[in-house]
C-alpha cells in the first residue's frame, strides 16, 4: 500500500536533474554559437533561448524522468510472479518497494545517458571550422599589420617584422580552400624586403596556396583599398575600422580584426580579436 509513491528525496533528484538539463542545454547553444561565422553575444544568447529552453526540457524531461519505459516494468511484473497463492500476501507488501526502486533507478540512469550523450562536446577539426566559418568563400585578401604580424604600423616594419606564430596554421587552412591574397601599406621598398623575409622564415609559404607573388605593397591606404575591389573577394581580413566600413558595401564577407570590442557597422561585418580566435577560439601561442 503506497509503495508506489516516491519519495521527497527521489523527486528533489530529479528536480535537480531538471534544472542541470536545462543549463546545460542553455551553455550548449552557447558553444555551439562559436561554429557560427558571426559573433554571438552570450549572455543575450542565454536570455534568448531561456524560454525556449525550459518549455523543451520540461516535456523532455517530464517523459524521460517521471515516465519508466512499459517494457522495463512489464519485464518487472514477469520477474515477480510469486511460486505460490499462500505467500502472494506476505510478498507483495515487502516486494513493492524495491521493484518500484529498480523501474525508477532504470528509467533515471537511461535519462542520465541520454543527456550525456546528447551534450557530449563536438570536437571539430580546425579544417571543418575553417571551412564552416569560410561559407563557401574561394578567395580572402587580408591585411598583414595586426593580424599577421606583431607591428601595427608602416613605421614598425622600418624597423623589425615579427610573425605571429598563432596565425600560421589557421593561414595555411584557409589556403588550403581560397586564394588568399596578402597586402599592406609601407613607407620604403626595404620594408616591403624585410616583411617578405620574415613570411619565408617563418614558414608562410610552406604551404601551396601562400605564394610571395600574392603578398601586395603599396603606399596609400587608397591603395590598398584598390588592390581588395579590384580582386572581388569573398572575405576580406583588416584591422583598419575607417577601411572596413569604406569596403563593407563592396565585398561579400569582412572581418574586422582589433583587440578591442569594436560596434558592428554592417551586417556583413564580424569581428575579433585575433583571426585565430575568429576561427575556432585557438590558444594564444
Amino acid at each position: 500500500m503506497g509503495g508506489s509513491a516516491s519519495s521527497p528525496s527521489t523527486n528533489q533528484g530529479k528536480d535537480d536533474d531538471l534544472a542541470d538539463l536545462i543549463h546545460r542545454f542553455i551553455d550548449s547553444l552557447a558553444d555551439y554559437s562559436d561554429l557560427l561565422p558571426f559573433s554571438v553575444d552570450r549572455q543575450k544568447l542565454r536570455s534568448y533561448t531561456t524560454l525556449a529552453a525550459l518549455a523543451i526540457t520540461l516535456i523532455l524531461a517530464w517523459k524521460i524522468l517521471r515516465s519508466p519505459p512499459h517494457e522495463t516494468q512489464r519485464r518487472q511484473r514477469r520477474r515477480a510472479t510469486p511460486p505460490s497463492s499462500s505467500t502472494t500476501t506476505g510478498r507483495t507488501s515487502s516486494s513493492a518497494n524495491p521493484s518500484t526502486d529498480v523501474c525508477s533507478s532504470s528509467g533515471d540512469s537511461r535519462a542520465q545517458d541520454a543527456i550525456n550523450h546528447f551534450f557530449q562536446p563536438v570536437n571539430l577539426t580546425l579544417e571543418q571550422i575553417v571551412r564552416h566559418k569560410l561559407n563557401e568563400g574561394r578567395k580572402v585578401t587580408c591585411r598583414l599589420l595586426g593580424v599577421v604580424l606583431e607591428e601595427t604600423t608602416p613605421e614598425e616594419l622600418q624597423e623589425k617584422v615579427t610573425v605571429r606564430s598563432s596565425v600560421l596554421e589557421v593561414l595555411h587552412e584557409i589556403a588550403k580552400f581560397c586564394d588568399v591574397y596578402l597586402m599592406e601599406r609601407i613607407l620604403d621598398d626595404e620594408s616591403g624586403e624585410r616583411v617578405l623575409s620574415a613570411l619565408s622564415e617563418a614558414g608562410v609559404f610552406t604551404s601551396g596556396g601562400l605564394m610571395k607573388e600574392k603578398v601586395l605593397f603599396c603606399g596609400t591606404e587608397n591603395g590598398r583599398i584598390s588592390f581588395v575591389r579590384q580582386l572581388e573577394p569573398d572575405w576580406h581580413i583588416d584591422s583598419n575600422s575607417e577601411i572596413i566600413q569604406q569596403l563593407a558595401r563592396f565585398i561579400k564577407y569582412e572581418l574586422h580584426v582589433s583587440p578591442e570590442r569594436v560596434e558592428r557597422v554592417a551586417t556583413n561585418v564580424y569581428s575579433s580579436t585575433s583571426l585565430e580566435n575568429f576561427f575556432g577560439g585557438l590558444d594564444q601561442r
